[in-house]
């Protein structure tokens, strides 16, 4: 049995942000209404060229969830201090500039993928760090 849920929400498996997401999502009224896709580095895993076996899994469930939940919106939530961004960064110093440039590469990357897979499909994109401030993305 389908039902309609308010949108898709992909985030880190990072457990210290566990309960940030949870009680975000809740004060913007979606506690019980959106479908939960959960994995390292949120859009970072589902991008960079790292974690590429991953990329599949993220866009079959997103079409699972689109069809099943009927959402219309995909709300994605990257953090700082995200160990993922830390593996994409490689080598190199992971700097606040470097951390911003991996972020947003990956909602750019997703974006991209987004409108081509699912052209109606509405997206949030948004960076949380540990003191719960989120800062938007378009």
């Amino acid at each position: 049995m389908s039902k309609k849920f308010k949108a898709m929400v992909l985030s880190c498996m990072d457990p210290r942000f566990q309960p940030l997401v949870f009680n975000y999502l809740n004060k913007k009224g979606l506690k019980g209404k959106y479908s939960a896709f959960t994995i390292a580095g949120a859009a970072v895993g589902v991008t960079h060229n790292k974690f590429k076996r991953w990329h599949t899994a993220f866009i079959e469930n997103l079409a699972t969830s689109i069809e099943l939940h009927k959402i219309e919106k995909l709300i994605v939530i990257n953090h700082r201090d995200c160990g993922a961004a830390k593996i994409a960064n490689g080598k190199k110093e992971f700097s606040l500039t470097n951390e911003n440039h991996i972020h947003k590469n990956s909602f750019k990357s997703l974006k991209k993928i987004l409108k081509k897979k699912f052209p109606k499909l509405k997206v949030d994109f948004n960076l949380m760090s540990l003191d719960k401030k989120v800062q938007k993305f378009k």
